[in-house]
């Protein structure tokens, strides 16, 4: 069922992704080779803390199989829900860093790809274009239009780069929990509903430099592309406000890419 927010909803649905923003502000320059991805993840929990909001993501999911930490951190291959652990960051790397934070019962969502020093001119141009990927789905956002525009705008935009658009998984309304319904898929099926005042969705393409193929790894959380090949992860929470699209999450992209 999906659930469509008020206004008074939906400004606190916007404290919480301005918060949410904030923290990214500040970790992103944190994420940079030699950095164990498990101290990201204590940092940020403790952001989280000190600034008065709950990591959504924290405890979220199963309960014999919770996820374990507030941030997911990708790496390379990794497409999303990458568990922080011991590793630490390589020059080259491309890391995605998915999170949310609760705050007075609302929940945001955002996701960063960051390079990690010199990348390869081929993970650079995955990254640029998933990021193209994400404004292009924004862009088709429109009050009275229907939900499968989004996922055309994201699918076009990806596939004549010869690159692979996930399919299992998908965006999804957020807003008063971390995954609600509608579903909004990056490629065009399934329900095709027409979208309206009040609707908060995230909008996030998953783009692999080879297939859109995926495998979700023995630890019931991190899913990987099937082939090796690398993956990248651009997510914004968008609502619709009267008869306009509203961003309620910052651009970040000036901190995610180097100069």
């Amino acid at each position: 069922m999906i659930r469509l927010k008020n206004e008074k909803q939906i400004d606190g649905i916007r404290r919480s992704c301005k918060m949410l923003s904030a923290m990214y502000r500040e970790l992103i320059p944190l994420v940079k080779p030699g950095v164990e991805t498990m101290e990201l993840d204590r940092w940020a929990r403790l952001w989280i803390k000190k600034a008065g909001g709950r990591p959504a993501f924290l405890g979220y999911g199963p309960k014999n199989t919770p996820f374990p930490a507030a941030l997911c951190i990708s790496i390379n291959n990794e497409v999303i829900h990458g568990i922080p652990s011991r590793r630490k960051i390589a020059s080259g790397d491309l890391v995605s860093v998915d999170s949310g934070i609760e705050l007075d019962g609302f929940i945001s969502d955002q996701a960063v790809t960051v390079e990690a020093g010199k990348v390869s001119e081929a993970a650079r141009k995955l990254n640029r274009v998933t990021l193209e990927c994400l404004h292009k789905g924004i862009g088709a956002v429109k009050a009275g239009d229907r939900l499968l525009q989004i996922a055309r705008a994201v699918h076009g935009h990806a596939v004549p780069h010869g690159y692979g658009v996930v399919r299992q998984f998908c965006g999804h309304g957020v807003g008063f929990e971390v995954h609600e319904d509608p579903q909004v898929p990056n490629y065009p099926h399934g329900p095709n509903l027409r979208m309206g005042n009040g609707l908060v969705i995230a909008i996030e393409p998953m783009i692999n430099l080879g297939t859109g193929e995926v495998e979700i790894l023995e630890d019931a959380w991190t899913v990987v592309t099937a082939d090796d090949s690398l993956s990248a992860h651009w997510e914004h929470t968008v609502a619709i406000v009267g008869d306009h699209a509203e961003v309620l999450t910052d651009p970040l992209e000036s901190l995610a890419f180097p100069h």
